[in-house]
């Protein structure tokens, strides 16, 4: 099945030998997003809740990209560097769902790219 590389400017660009999304057939495989500001490419983590909105903005506008939204999200991973903290990430992840939430697992784990706290990926469907 061929595969379609999805790039846009309005998330960050990968920061390793990745690429931010692949479309084949109906389904988008989405790289992991942290919470770097695509405008300036600085990291936006004054606090963990920032942190986590950027991060679902990123995915948004990779979404965007392929002509998906939120709704078409089947599969989520969460990479968290501590678990305590997992409902303040939870509360922004859930605000950008409508109604449906997708299949998800949350991972805590020692340590993410550029020392974030959250990183997010997602597989889409339409």
């Amino acid at each position: 099945m061929p595969k379609t590389i999805i790039t846009t400017k309005a998330a960050p660009a990968p920061i390793g030998p990745y690429n931010q999304a692949v479309l084949t057939g109906n389904m988008l495989f989405i790289s992991g997003q942290i919470c770097i500001d695509p405008a300036t490419g600085d990291l936006k983590n004054s606090d963990l809740k920032e942190e986590t909105n950027q991060v679902m903005k990123n995915l948004e506008a990779v979404l965007a990209q392929a002509g998906f939204d939120f709704s078409n999200v089947i599969k989520s991973t969460i990479f968290l560097t501590d678990m305590k903290r997992f409902a303040e990430v939870n509360e922004v992840y859930g605000s950008f769902f409508e109604s449906e939430f997708p299949a998800r697992e949350t991972v805590e784990v020692a340590a993410l790219p550029k020392f974030v706290n959250v990183e997010i990926s997602m597989i889409a469907v339409k």
